[in-house]
C-alpha cells in the first residue's frame, strides 16, 4: 500500500505546479516594489497622483486576482487578457506621470518589474508561443513609452523578459511532456503487474485444468480424446497470450480457419476508428496448435482502419490454408515492424498451389486473394505477394506502408 500510495502521489503532482507558486509569490513581492520604488520618489514626478492611482489599483488587481495564477485551470485566456492590459496600461501612463528627464535617463515604468508577472503567466499558461506573443505587446508598449527612442537599458529589459519568457514556455512545455511520458510509464507498470497477477492466476487454474482435460481425454480415447485435443490447442493458445501480454479473453468461439477452438478478442478503441492500434492484438488470437505467431516485443502501431484491414487480410490467408492446404496443415504468421512499413508474413507447409491456380479460381468467380488480400492491401497503398511452390507450400507476404495508410 505504501508503494501504492506513493506512485499515486507521483502522478497528481504537476511538476509545473511549483512554478505557478512561484509566479504567485511574485506577483505579490514586485507589487510591494513598485509601491515602494514610487513612495521614493514620488515629489520627482509631474503627476504623483495618477501614479499613486494607478498603483492602489495595481495593489488592489494583484490581490484580488492572487488565486488566478493558482494553477493552468485558474488562470483563464480573459484573465490573461486583462492582466496584460493592465501592465501595458502602467506603462503607457508613465511618460504622463513621470518627468521626461527621469525617463530618458532610464527610469523604471510605473508597474516596474511587475510586469513581467504578467508575461510568465502567459509562458505558464500556453508554452512559448504565448509568452513570444505576450512579450511582444510588452516591448511595444515601452517603445511608445519612450517616445519611439528607447534607451539602451530599455532595450536591454525588454530583450531580457522576451528571451526569459520564451525560455520558461519551452520549459513548461517539455515539462508537460515529461509528466505525460511518466504517466503513461506508470500506467504500462501497472498493467504488467496486472497482467503478471493474472498470468499467475491463468497459470494455476486454467491451463491446469486444460492439461489435465488434454491427458485424460487421450487416455480415454474415442469423442474424449478429440476433446482434449481441443483442450491441448486452446491450452497452446492461452500460453501464447499469456507470454505476449496482449489482450484478456472476451468470448470463446470456433476459429473455422483451422478448424480448431480458439479464443476470440473485442478490442475496444475509445474513439471507433480514430487514432492507432496494435496490430499484434488482432493477430495474436490466431495462435495456436497449428498456427505459430511471432511478434516484435513493442507495439506495432497502425491506424485503426489499416490494422483491421490488415488483420483481415491474415484471416484470408489462413482460410485459405484451412480450404487448401488440409487438416494437418502447419501455419506460421510473422509480424515485422520497419519504421516505415509494417510487413507481415504467413506462409504454410501444405502442398502448395498449382501454376495457373490463381487465374483459374479468378475466372470462376472465386476472388478470395484478388479481394480478401490483394484487394484489402491495394486499398491500403501496400502490397501483397504471393509465393507458392508445389509441395513446398504457400507465402504469403504482405506490405503496408506507414505513411500512406488512412
Amino acid at each position: 500500500m505504501g508503494e501504492l500510495a506513493k506512485r499515486e502521489r507521483v502522478v497528481r503532482m504537476s511538476v509545473e505546479q511549483p512554478l505557478w507558486r512561484a509566479l504567485t509569490a511574485y506577483r505579490l513581492l514586485t507589487m510591494v516594489y513598485a509601491v515602494l520604488l514610487f513612495l521614493s520618489a514620488y515629489r520627482k514626478f509631474d503627476h504623483p497622483g495618477v501614479a499613486a492611482c494607478y498603483l492602489g489599483g495595481l495593489a488592489v488587481w494583484t490581490v484580488a486576482t492572487h488565486r488566478k495564477v493558482a494553477n493552468a485551470a485558474a488562470c483563464t485566456k480573459r484573465f490573461l487578457g486583462a492582466d496584460l492590459t493592465v501592465a501595458m496600461a502602467g506603462i503607457l501612463l508613465t511618460p504622463y506621470a513621470d518627468t521626461h528627464e527621469r525617463i530618458a535617463a532610464g527610469g523604471p515604468t510605473l508597474p516596474s518589474i511587475w510586469t513581467a508577472g504578467s508575461v510568465l503567466a502567459f509562458a505558464l499558461k500556453g508554452g512559448w508561443r504565448w509568452a513570444g506573443f505576450a512579450s511582444t505587446f510588452v516591448a511595444a508598449a515601452n517603445i511608445l513609452a519612450h517616445g519611439g527612442e528607447p534607451n539602451r537599458d530599455t532595450l536591454h529589459n525588454v530583450l531580457l523578459v522576451w528571451v526569459a519568457s520564451i525560455a520558461i514556455g519551452y520549459v513548461v512545455e517539455v515539462a508537460r511532456a515529461s509528466e505525460a511520458t511518466l504517466a503513461r510509464a506508470l500506467e504500462i507498470e501497472a498493467a504488467t503487474r496486472e497482467r503478471e497477477r493474472l498470468a499467475r492466476d491463468i497459470h494455476d487454474g486454467v491451463l491446469q485444468v486444460l492439461a489435465m482435460v488434454q491427458r485424460r481425454g487421450t487416455e480415454l480415447g474415442g469423442e474424449a480424446a478429440e476433446l482434449g485435443r481441443m483442450a491441448g490447442e486452446q491450452e497452446v493458445a492461452l500460453r501464447t497470450l499469456v507470454s505476449s501480454g496482449l489482450l484478456p479473453a472476451s468470448r470463446v468461439s470456433r476459429d473455422e480457419s483451422l478448424g480448431a477452438l480458439v479464443t476470440a478478442y473485442e478490442v475496444e478503441e475509445p474513439g471507433a476508428d480514430e487514432g492507432e492500434l496494435d496490430l499484434r492484438t488482432l493477430l495474436a488470437p490466431h495462435a495456436g496448435s497449428r498456427v505459430s505467431f511471432a511478434e516484435p516485443g513493442t507495439p506495432v502501431l497502425l491506424p485503426v482502419p489499416a490494422a483491421k484491414e490488415l488483420a483481415a487480410a491474415v484471416g484470408a490467408a489462413l482460410d485459405n490454408v484451412r480450404r487448401h492446404a488440409g487438416d494437418g496443415a502447419r501455419a506460421w504468421i510473422l509480424v515485422e515492424d520497419w519504421g516505415d512499413e509494417v510487413i507481415v508474413t504467413v506462409r504454410d507447409d501444405g502442398p502448395g498451389i498449382p501454376a495457373g491456380r490463381l487465374d483459374q479460381a479468378a475466372g470462376e468467380g472465386r476472388m478470395g486473394v484478388a479481394l480478401s488480400i490483394r484487394g484489402r492491401l491495394r486499398d491500403l497503398g501496400g502490397s501483397a505477394e504471393l509465393v507458392s511452390v508445389p509441395g513446398q507450400g504457400t507465402e504469403v507476404e504482405l506490405k503496408v506502408p506507414r505513411g500512406r495508410t488512412q
